[in-house]
């Protein structure tokens, strides 16, 4: 199950050709190569576009000529003490440094045959080889990452209004990432997520959430701990829930701003009361059965975040505008029964003839949390607990 299963910004496509990401000839040669492109950020939001017939947004990615004026002044990696020089080859911390111009990252090759990669730190792809060797030798398409944070705004609408997508009729924006990322396919997700992750954003911490909005318990692992240890230890901080029998699942990155997130089941008693007055991180913690859980799954609304829940994750997530302080204590009491095959159709039927809103909303598979959640709701979360409860 965890060894195959892969979460929505994982999985990524591209070949990162770390021996490479020092060596100047390379990089300097790469960036001006045609099928090169480009994926802006501007603080922390991606660059997106979308065809004027479809509202579908993916992963804009401009070519290097679309680009050039925000690149500053060439060469573009290992920069000399002066505007134009190549630093000195004998410095090993210049090797592929930008000290002018706006933030780059090297991010990877996409290969035209991902079955059969070619791109090894063999003869053909080696750092010491030439670089026009190593170009005439890839095949597909070279990713960088381009923060444009710091560009005059009128600097920055001319490059875009300019470049070749946008003269073509498509529609050039930078997007809140939540909802950018939504309608994005596996492709672009993954390269997004690697693209923010690797570019240094500010850690921030979470406020928060969105009223009537559950999800999974979470929190850092600690220096020195197993993942198993940091489950046990995040549940019995946050909630007051001693747990056991720690099991993986899958991974996640997760860009914002740069984490990867692991997902866990665990044992619990639900006897136990929670506790939410620990950290003062949750405003609410509460036992939820499989039948409330699908009711939400299948209910219309019960997974679909609106734009305000997305503003208010961001916000959350980013810590913009804090606006409240997690309240009191959840003394919540489990519900008993969990009858699966005829549960689970009741509520399947319950949550389609609802006219209100579901019973609370939770994360879509898009989020480590929410396969979690539908994994064990399915009962394809591996082990089943006796009495069924989340």
């Amino acid at each position: 199950m965890g060894d195959t299963y892969v979460n929505f910004f994982g999985g990524s496509p591209l070949n990162r050709l770390a021996w490479l990401r020092t060596s100047q000839p390379f990089l300097n040669a790469i960036a001006h190569a045609p099928a090169t492109r480009w994926v802006l950020f501007k603080d922390g939001q991606p660059l997106v576009q979308s065809k004027p017939s479809a509202p579908t947004l993916s992963l804009a990615r401009l070519t290097t000529n679309d680009v050039k004026a925000l690149l500053g002044p060439e060469p573009y990696f290992a920069q000399g003490q002066h505007a134009g020089d190549l630093a000195p080859p004998d410095v090993p911390a210049l090797e592929a440094a930008r000290l002018r111009g706006n933030g780059v990252v090297f991010l990877g090759l996409h290969e035209t045959n991902r079955s059969h990669a070619d791109a090894l730190p063999s003869s053909d792809f080696s750092a010491k080889t030439s670089a026009d060797v190593v170009l005439s030798n890839i095949k597909g398409t070279a990713y960088f990452s381009l923060d444009v944070s710091n560009v005059a705004q009128s600097e920055l609408d001319e490059t875009l209004q300019n470049a070749a997508a946008a003269k073509e009729g498509d529609r050039i924006v930078f997007s809140e990432p939540r909802t950018a990322t939504a309608s994005f396919d596996a492709f672009d997700a993954a390269v997004f997520a690697e693209a923010r992750s690797m570019t240094d954003w500010n850690a921030r911490n979470k406020k928060k959430w969105p009223g009537k909005f559950y999800s999974c318990l979470a929190g850092f692992i600690e220096p020195g701990e197993t993942f198993e240890d940091a489950v046990r230890r995040e549940l019995w901080e946050e909630a007051g829930v001693k747990v056991w029998n720690v099991r993986y699942h899958s991974t996640q990155p997760w860009p914002y701003p740069a984490n990867l997130m692991g997902g866990f089941y665990a044992t619990a008693s639900s006897s136990e009361p929670l506790r939410v007055d620990l950290d003062n991180e949750l405003e609410e913690a509460r036992w939820w059965t499989r039948d409330e859980i699908l009711g939400v799954i299948h209910h219309r609304d019960g997974t679909t975040l609106s734009q305000k829940d997305r503003r208010e994750l961001f916000t959350a997530a980013e810590n913009l505008k804090p606006t409240e302080q997690p309240s009191a204590t959840s003394g919540a009491n489990p519900l008993s029964g969990d009858a699966v095959k005829e549960g689970e159709q009741a509520a399947v039927d319950a949550a389609r003839e609802a006219s209100a809103g579901p019973l609370f909303k939770m994360p879509p598979v898009t989020a480590v949390a929410g396969v979690l959640i539908n994994e064990w709701a399915h009962g394809r979360a591996g082990f089943q607990p006796e009495s069924p409860k989340l």
